[in-house]
């Protein structure tokens, strides 16, 4: 592999990692807070007094199980860093897949629809595909050759 490719996957690996670190935290606010602080913690961009209720408690189960899911997102893409810094080519698809698609659920339903500010939600999703768009390109230009029959 090529010190460029390299240089790439550790930049990936450290984009990761800071967005697991965001996920991570994330998650522990919402499993922290009750259910009206929970969703002003995530939709950031909408008046605080807009959701300030007094929300039945599956209403805070369901946000608790949304909270879990951040934090075990941003441990599993450390993980995955990890490896990815390790150049391990397998971890780029499997980090890939855990970031990149709870991100893109993000994009379609908070951050499209403006519920969120710019930073930290928006910068994450960047954040999130630029290490996906370096490790892929990487992965590209270095994956094995299939085996000949």
């Amino acid at each position: 592999m090529s010190q460029r490719a390299r240089l790439m996957l550790k930049i990936s690996a450290v984009l990761w990692v800071i967005w697991g670190l965001v996920h991570a935290f994330a998650g522990g606010v919402v499993l922290l807070s009750d259910a009206a602080g929970g969703f002003q913690a995530i939709a950031d961009a909408v008046p605080s007094q807009e959701l300030a209720h007094d929300y039945p408690g599956a209403v805070g189960g369901i946000l608790n199980q949304h909270g879990w899911n951040l934090a075990w997102f941003g441990v599993a893409t450390i993980i995955g860093a990890i490896f990815i810094w390790k150049s391990n080519m397998t971890a780029i698809w499997v980090t890939g897949m855990v970031g990149g698609l709870a991100d893109l659920g993000y994009l379609f339903f908070v951050d499209v629809p403006g519920y969120v500010n710019f930073f930290p939600g928006t910068v994450m999703t960047l954040v999130s595909g630029s290490a996906i768009a370096l490790s892929f390109w990487v992965w590209l230009r270095e994956k094995p050759a299939a085996p000949a029959p």
